[in-house]
C-alpha cells in the first residue's frame, strides 16, 4: 500500500528543485505558465516561507512526488490558501494528493487557520474532485491573479 512507503516532511531547501518540477508539469501540460507562477516556483522561501507559509513535500522512498503549500491569504476572510499542489503522474490516482491535502488541512489548524481558500480551475477533474472529498466548496472569490482560474473554493476549519 502506497501509504506505508509515503512520507510527508516540511519543505527545506533540498526540495527547491522539485517543488518547482512537480508544479511546472501540470501547469505546463494544461496551461502556460504566469509571471505568478514564476514568482512563486522560483523563490518559494521568500514567497511563502518567509510570509509565514508552509510547505509539505511528499517522499516515496526518498523521492519526492508531490508537494503543496500554505500561504497566508491575501483575502481578509480567510486565513491561508492551499496554493501550488502538484503530484507526479507516476503517483497520481495512489491517495497521494488526498494525504497531502489532509496534512495540509491539519497544518492550517496548527498555524490557528479557521478559513481555507483555494482557487482552481474545472478541467483538473481529479483535483477538483479531491477538494471536494477535502470538504472545500464552491464559492464566488475575488478576481484571481492567475488567467487560468476559473473555481474558488473554500474550507471551513472549526
Amino acid at each position: 500500500m502506497i501509504t506505508d512507503t509515503l512520507e510527508i516532511v516540511p519543505y527545506s531547501e533540498q526540495y527547491r528543485s522539485a517543488f518547482k518540477r512537480l508544479n511546472e508539469e501540470w501547469i505546463v501540460k494544461y496551461f502556460k505558465m504566469e509571471e505568478m507562477d514564476r514568482i512563486s516556483l522560483n523563490n518559494p522561501k521568500q514567497y511563502i516561507l518567509d510570509r509565514g507559509g508552509y510547505i509539505a513535500v511528499a517522499l516515496i522512498q526518498s523521492e519526492p512526488v508531490g508537494v503543496c503549500a500554505l500561504i497566508p491569504s491575501s483575502h481578509e476572510e480567510f486565513d491561508f490558501e492551499l496554493a501550488k499542489m502538484g503530484v507526479s503522474p507516476k503517483a497520481q490516482g495512489k491517495g497521494v494528493g488526498k494525504l497531502l491535502g489532509q496534512h495540509i488541512i491539519d497544518q492550517a489548524k496548527k498555524m490557528g487557520g479557521k478559513k481555507l481558500y483555494l482557487e482552481s480551475n474545472r478541467v483538473l477533474t481529479p483535483a477538483i474532485n479531491l477538494y471536494r472529498k477535502l470538504g472545500f466548496v464552491e464559492i464566488q472569490g475575488a478576481k484571481s491573479p492567475y488567467e487560468r482560474s476559473d473555481i474558488q473554493m473554500e474550507l471551513q476549519l472549526d
